[in-house]
């Protein structure tokens, strides 16, 4: 049952005055027209039109139904050509979801360039280091740095980030710099609590993979917060290069035991389907991955 193409067919054939003119103007046979008009008819129970060999009249059911069924398909279209719209030139509101750090760092001040290039889309931006359920929570699109897990999402890859051992010069001066690897187990360590390896600490050095168990004097939901105490000299942390590359460039913190390698994390933009994206999604995603495509943390 097509409710919308009965509706089309009843008023093209009161507007056209004939079923052939209807069928001429709908590029459809007769007797579809005449099928679609008779099986309006049999739902409502109520005849709507007059016909004789020479005529066509509207009924006092059909004088009452036409209106108001040509008023509903001029509402269907209006909203069918705004979300149309919407598909060519970028508007309305995008709800976007980023890390805290990474956020305010790296992606606050990215959006005035983004909305003077797209000036009719509104952003709605929410800061968590929780991963939020995009349809649940209502997100177009979240950016998330990690590794993946499987799931429906899309995901396209903005770039990479290596997390790096480090400390503050006034740290190493005051209780040394670990020798070994093993020996990061006796140092007071910075916690960022949303990672997730926990207290273990895994690195690939010069004879495989090794984990380290360390002691957390501080815990933290915030990266920045650890990096803060580490520059104040308060222990060793193990921060993304993103939040700690210009640090270390400029010497306020010192990179520890760089033959281990600590894992390195994709960051991407993720969104919860490719199908009839929007363009205000679209070319927010477009953006974003062009601006990351040469990024340098440091």
């Amino acid at each position: 049952m097509n409710r919308d193409l009965e509706m089309r067919v009843f008023v093209a054939v009161v507007d056209a005055g004939s079923f052939v003119a209807a069928s001429e103007a709908l590029r459809m046979s007769k007797a579809a027209v005449s099928r679609h008009v008779d099986a309006l008819e049999q739902r409502l129970g109520a005849r709507l039109l007059h016909r004789t060999t020479r005529r066509l009249s509207l009924t006092e059911a059909g004088r009452r139904f036409y209106p108001g069924a040509k008023a509903v398909l001029a509402d269907i279209g209006e909203v069918e050509a705004m979300v149309s719209s919407d598909t060519l030139a970028p508007q309305g509101r995008v709800r976007v979801n980023v890390p805290v750090s990474f956020g305010i760092c790296h992606l606050a001040p990215l959006w005035g360039e983004f909305l003077a290039a797209a000036p009719k889309v509104e952003l709605d931006i929410s800061l968590a280091d929780r991963v939020v359920d995009l349809v649940e929570e209502g997100f177009d699109l979240a950016v998330r740095i990690g590794r993946l897990p499987s799931s429906s999402l899309v995901s396209r890859r903005l770039a990479s980030t290596r997390m790096r051992l480090c400390a503050a010069p006034e740290y190493i001066e005051r209780h040394g710099a670990p020798a070994a690897i093993e020996a990061l187990s006796q140092h007071p360590v910075l916690a960022y609590s949303h990672w997730s390896e926990g207290d273990d600490w895994r690195f690939d050095g010069p004879q495989g993979k090794v984990a380290v168990r360390t002691q957390s004097r501080v815990y933290t939901n915030n990266g920045d917060t650890c990096r803060a105490i580490a520059l104040a000299g308060g222990g060793i942390l193990l921060q993304p290069d993103f939040m700690v590359g210009s640090d270390l460039k400029a010497g306020r913190l010192v990179e520890l035991l760089p033959q281990y390698q600590a894992p390195t994390l994709g960051i991407y933009v993720v969104y919860p389907s490719r199908k009839l994206l929007p363009a205000r999604v679209k070319s927010l995603v477009a953006f974003l991955v062009k601006k990351f495509s040469q990024v340098n943390w440091g």
